[in-house]
C-alpha cells in the first residue's frame, strides 16, 4: 500500500480524497487522514460522490435542497452546477426523504466543514447520490465530471466503505492460505485498493467480478477512475495513494462480522 512522502506534498495538489462513511466510532479517524490533504485555500467548489443505500437508482441523483445542515455551520448546495448537470439529462432529483435517509454523503458533511473552516464562506458542495451503474453508465459520468475534476480550485469526495464481511451482509469469501478471516480480508481489500492506485477502470471492475467484494461504493469509485481515466488521455499525470487501512472488528470465525474502511488522495503533478 502506497503513502505519501511528506517532503514531496507540498508539490502536489489534492483533487480528491476518498473516505469510509460508517458510524464515527467506527470510522472516524481512518476518514480523518483523507481530509487532513484538503487544502482550504484553494478548494472552492465540492464534489461529494456517495453510493444509495435505500433506494434502487440506475443513474445518479442530485438534492432538492439549497443548503445541507452540520453541528459547525450549513453547506450552501451550487446551484448553478446542479443546473449544469440537471441539464445534461442524466440525472434525477432525490426526494427529500431519500436524501434524510441516505448516510454515505451525510457523514462527509461535518468533516468537509471542519476541514474548510477557515474559508467557509468561499466554497459550495454538490452532492451527487450515485446509483447501481452499468460499466457504460460509468464511463459516462466520469467522462462528464472529468472537466470539473481538471479544475484545481474542484475536489472530489468518494463516499465508501470496504469489505462487508458476515452472514448478515451474505458475503463470507475466506481464503485460508492468508492465515485467520481478518487476515484475508484484509488481503481481499487490499487488492482491490492496488488496483484503484493504478488508476485502472476496467481492472476493477475485473477484480469486482471475480471477488464480488462487498464494496458500497464501488459505482462512485467507477466514476472517479472513469474520470481519471478521461483526463489521463488529455496528458495529465496524476496518482493516487491510500493512507490509512482499518476494520470495525477483526473476524475470527463464522460468526462475525466486520467492515472495512480506507482513506486515499488522488494528487495532480
Amino acid at each position: 500500500m502506497a503513502a505519501l512522502d511528506d517532503s514531496s506534498f507540498s508539490a502536489l495538489v489534492v483533487q480528491n480524497c476518498y473516505a469510509c462513511h460508517a458510524g464515527y466510532t467506527y470510522c472516524g479517524s481512518c476518514a480523518a487522514h483523507a481530509y487532513k490533504q484538503v487544502d482550504p485555500n484553494i478548494t472552492r467548489k465540492i464534489f461529494i460522490l456517495g453510493p444509495s443505500h435505500h433506494v434502487p437508482l440506475s443513474r445518479c441523483a442530485l438534492s432538492s435542497v439549497d443548503i445541507y445542515r452540520t453541528p459547525l455551520y450549513d453547506l450552501r448546495i451550487d446551484q448553478k452546477i446542479y443546473g449544469e448537470l440537471w441539464k445534461t439529462g442524466m440525472f434525477e432529483r432525490m426526494s427529500l426523504q431519500t436524501d434524510e435517509d441516505e448516510h454515505s454523503i451525510e457523514m462527509h458533511l461535518p468533516y468537509t466543514a471542519k476541514a474548510m473552516e477557515s474559508h467557509k464562506d468561499e466554497f459550495t458542495i454538490i452532492p451527487v447520490l450515485v446509483g447501481a451503474l452499468s460499466e457504460t453508465k460509468e464511463q459516462e459520468f466520469g467522462k462528464l465530471f472529468s472537466k470539473y475534476l481538471a479544475d484545481p480550485s474542484n475536489l472530489f469526495v468518494v463516499s465508501s466503505d470496504f469489505c462487508h464481511w458476515g452472514q448478515r451482509f451474505r458475503y463470507s469469501y475466506y481464503d485460508e492460505s492468508q492465515g485467520e478471516i481478518y487476515r484475508s480480508i484484509e488481503h481481499l481489500d487490499k487488492m482491490g485498493m492496488n488496483i484503484i492506485e493504478q488508476l485502472d477502470p476496467v481492472s476493477f471492475s475485473n477484480y469486482l467480478k471475480k471477488y464480488h467484494n462487498t464494496i458500497c461504493g464501488r459505482h462512485p469509485i467507477g466514476v472517479l477512475l472513469n474520470a481519471i481515466n478521461e483526463l489521463q488521455k488529455n496528458g495529465m499525470n496524476m496518482s493516487f495513494s491510500f493512507l490509512n487501512y482499518a476494520q470495525s472488528s477483526q473476524c475470527r470465525n463464522w460468526q462475525d462480522s466486520s467492515v472495512s474502511y480506507a482513506a486515499g488522495a488522488l494528487m495532480v503533478h
